[in-house]
């Protein structure tokens, strides 16, 4: 087993070293989601921790890490004796992104479930993680089923595999950890608030504390035993620290006054439901015993209000995180009497046991590069009689548009598709470990053999080729490109405002529906890939906020341009079928017979059975219907602006015309 990076010599990041500490010490805090920029030391902060959780009692043989003084009673390898046990070191179990639904719960084998009514039962990472860490690396790229299963066994300690009336329960008790990076898509709200804690990480600008962060990394890949071994000291007391909070925290007493801070604060900043009062609660409670307190103090209340509340507080994936901490300390101080609020102690709540540090606390760990600049591909304004960019309209619920056919893509809820998760349509014979039985038609396979194997009971003979997987039909995600006319038609502000607005309507629409988006725009004489397809809708809709206007409409270019972003994503991943957005007038000016041109480059995804659909922003009394013309060219169809609202009683767009690659 290789030598994790020392938690103590992570340079910097105090609020990502205390959320994690303080959910060491009060696992029911919640977890923790890790928000930052690739390089910043995320990984290496949170395997360093499982190195300082206390070892735990656990009993001899048992797959379910049962506690030997009260093991549990519905565990699957029990009924266990109350003993002694053994001792072993905390377990940190890492969730792949593309773990499947039974390696994450557990496998049942139904073979014998079905012939032998034994409940022979493979544990998954959640038995693995039980009393100990599990850490999710990329969390916001999880399947949504995944998620929600994860979320629901850490709200409720137990794990629940469910196979066609077979039952199996176990305790699942650990430390949910959670990473991700923004820019690859977001979380939805509602699995955001299931995160007790979170917090922001970015790369220190520090050059003193970058050159810190290199120099330990350095000597930690040249001799990892013996770099860890100079930590030693600084681990042991923060280990202790742990045991010793963890003893104490029962004795911390939550009175009334910070409990009225903890609600008057919910209120103040309209966080939804309770949950954020509860771990607002808890967190506080731990600060408390990891300072070595019994009583919380309304510093503590302020910390946890900065590490509990600021990801409760998005109403939708473009609102940035965070938290207004004037506004925190006005309602502090209203509703905390004659109690100080001094400034956190460095040797309080967020730096006891920590190395002394060089430089801003706001610097990047140690574990990974540092991260760089943004370079702004697509907001630079370009040069030639551009218009300022202007501010979207307010969005609005849009009507749906889905890819007709059936697909096989990555799950989500906008086209229809073979999942593992939906209504039942069939069965077939399994291709691997089955997972979804389909009872009816194995018994229906199995019927006609029964006298041949020799069946005497009550009892159904069942061999593996009776088995029948269920085939299901649920929702997919698709690529919407969006192909957006920036030009010079397109400039007046009052109309660009309501394109943008649409277009950000259609965002919001996808980031509800799991899609993954990107951005090609063109005006002047060419077009360029604002935004290459990603999860992320928010880094869209901040490109579409800078997109500048002007000049010609090279329509052609940008429709070859999303044509060669179409072939590339294909060839990462053909099974997400696409859905281009066209927002246009309709005209093509500039070159050589620009409307020809664009015309063959429109025929291009016909040929190809692209989905398709053009927004058509035409405006004034007389209208020449060239955006009309252009969805018959792309063998899709076209929407005004006011039919495109949900609202609308112009029409009702539900699936996009046109032929799917996937047709069923």
């Amino acid at each position: 087993m290789s030598t994790p990076f020392p938690f103590t010599a992570v340079v910097g990041q105090d609020d990502l070293r205390l959320a994690l500490l303080l959910n060491a010490v009060s696992p029911a805090v919640g977890g923790v989601l890790v928000r930052g920029e690739k390089g910043t030391a995320k990984s290496t902060a949170v395997r360093a921790l499982s190195v300082l959780i206390p070892e735990v009692d656990v009993v001899a043989g048992c797959r379910f890490s049962c506690a030997p003084a009260s093991p549990d009673p519905a565990c699957p390898d029990g009924p266990h004796e109350v003993g002694p046990g053994t001792k072993r070191p905390a377990r940190m179990v890492e969730l792949p992104v593309g773990a499947s639904e039974d390696r994450l719960v557990g496998a049942l084998d139904i073979e014998r479930a079905l012939a032998e009514g034994v409940k022979a039962f493979e544990p998954g990472l959640l038995a693995d993680a039980h009393r100990g860490i599990l850490y999710v690396d990329e969390v916001n790229l999880l399947h949504d089923h995944l998620v929600d299963l994860l979320l629901d066994a850490a709200a409720m300690g137990a794990s629940y595999v469910e196979r066609e009336g077979v039952s199996v329960r176990h305790a699942a008790r650990f430390l949910l950890v959670g990473t991700m990076n923004p820019e690859e898509g977001e979380l939805r709200p509602q699995l955001l608030d299931r995160f007790g804690l979170t917090v922001e990480v970015a790369a220190s600008r520090e050059p003193d504390q970058r050159v810190e962060v290199v120099r330990r990394r350095l000597a930690y890949d040249d001799d990892p035993e013996g770099f860890a071994a100079r930590w030693d000291d600084e681990e042991s007391a923060v280990r202790a620290r742990i045991v010793a909070a963890r003893a104490l925290l029962p004795s911390v007493l939550l009175g009334d006054g910070a409990l009225r801070q903890i609600a008057a604060t919910c209120a103040a900043f309209e966080v939804d439901g309770m949950r954020a009062d509860i771990v607002m609660a808890r967190t506080a409670t731990a600060l408390a015993a990891w300072a070595g307190r019994t009583e919380v103090l309304a510093e503590d209340v302020r910390q946890a209000a900065l590490l509990a509340l600021p990801h409760r507080r998005r109403r939708n994936p473009f609102d940035a995180p965070g938290l207004d901490e004037d506004k925190l300390d006005e309602t502090l101080e209203e509703f905390g009497g004659s109690d100080e609020d001094p400034d956190p102690d460095p040797d309080g709540p967020g730096g006891g046991g920590q190395p002394p540090q060089e430089g801003p606390d706001d610097g990047s760990g140690p574990g990974e590069a540092p991260a760089q600049a943004e370079s702004g591909e697509g907001g630079q304004p370009q040069g030639g009689g551009e218009q300022s960019p202007v501010r979207a309209a307010e969005p609005f619920r849009t009507k749906v548009l889905s890819v007709p056919g059936l697909g096989e893509g990555a799950a989500g809820r906008r086209s229809r598709a073979r999942t593992e998760h939906g209504r039942t349509t069939g069965s077939r014979r399994p291709q691997g470990a089955l997972t979804k039985l389909h009872l009816a038609a194995t018994v229906q396979a199995a019927a006609p053999h029964q006298l041949a194997r020799g069946r005497s009971g009550r009892g159904l003979v069942v061999r593996r080729d009776d088995l029948r997987q269920a085939t299901r039909e649920g929702r997919e995600g698709n690529l919407v490109l969006f192909v957006v006319d920036a030009s010079g038609s397109m400039a007046a502000r009052q109309r660009m405002s309501a394109v943008k607005g649409a277009v950000l309507s259609l965002l919001l629409d996808a980031y509800q529906r799991r899609d993954k988006v990107g951005l090609v725009t063109f005006r002047g004489s060419a077009a360029e890939v604002a935004l290459p397809p990603t999860s992320s809708v928010d880094a869209a809709a901040a490109r579409l906020e800078s997109l500048p206007t002007g000049g010609r409409t090279p329509l052609a270019a940008g429709l070859l341009r999303a044509h060669d972003v179409l072939r590339v994503e294909r060839l990462r991943d053909a099974a997400r079928r696409p859905l281009v957005v066209v927002v246009t007038d309709g005209r093509a000016t500039g070159g050589p017979e620009p409307v020809a041109l664009a015309g063959r480059a429109a025929r291009l995804f016909a040929a190809d059975s692209v989905a398709s659909v053009v927004v058509d922003c035409e405006a004034g009394a007389v209208r020449l219907g060239l955006a009309g013309q252009l969805a018959v060219e792309l063998g899709g169809t076209a929407v005004t602006l006011n039919e495109l609202r949900a609202d609308s009683i112009a029409g009702l767009v539900r699936d996009v015309q046109g032929n799917s690659r996937r047709a069923a």
